[in-house]
């Protein structure tokens, strides 16, 4: 729990101290809340799982499938309206903005058709995924990959790739540095 919690911080200039992460950020308790989900979902009691899920939704405006895979040091930034689908996977020290949606494309006919296969995205280590971003359908961002904000991804994404538009284009390569909105300091815009 404290290397989770000084991950965050180490990503969050806005994060003053631990206490201050578990008691008043929306992201640690749905993550919380989702190894509890997860745990029932694995024992196959669904609808516990599915209720923890939606108590989760409910006090922290973000919605996670008791069925989703997470690594460790999951970062949901801000936090109100994400979702991620039942099939989704997100890799380790991954960061999410608000508003995304990690999402299947199938359309709401032929349920039993879609039953255990994979629909919703997958999240290598270290992407970061901007406000507001789209990524739909069994895809796979790969590692290091930054997704601008607003951005729709339905195709898969290179490691190093730096994703922007709809529907989003690689636009150059990432750099390790952490740039959450695509601007450095002193106001230079290049997503580099």
């Amino acid at each position: 729990m404290n290397d989770y919690l000084q991950s965050i911080i180490d990503r969050d200039p806005a994060a003053k101290s631990k206490i201050s992460l578990i008691l008043t950020y929306p992201g640690v308790k749905a993550v919380f809340f989702h190894k509890i989900s997860n745990f029932f979902y694995q024992a196959k009691f669904d609808l516990v799982a599915r209720i923890i899920s939606q108590f989760s939704r409910f006090l922290t405006g973000i919605e996670i499938h008791p069925g989703a895979k997470i690594g460790k040091n999951l970062f949901i930034d801000h936090g109100m309206g994400v979702v991620i689908g039942e099939t989704s996977e997100i890799g380790d020290n991954v960061t999410i903005y608000h508003m995304v949606t990690l999402g299947g494309i199938a359309p709401s006919i032929n349920s039993n058709g879609q039953r255990n296969t994979k629909r919703h995205p997958t999240l290598k280590n270290n992407v970061v995924v901007g406000s507001g971003a789209q990524v739909l359908g069994p895809v796979v961002v790969g590692e290091n990959a930054k997704i601008g904000a607003n951005a729709v991804i339905t195709k898969d994404v290179p490691e190093n790739a730096v994703m922007v538009g709809i529907p989003a284009k690689n636009v150059g390569t990432a750099t390790n540095e952490f740039k959450p909105y695509g601007i450095a300091p002193g106001g230079d815009t290049r997503l580099d």
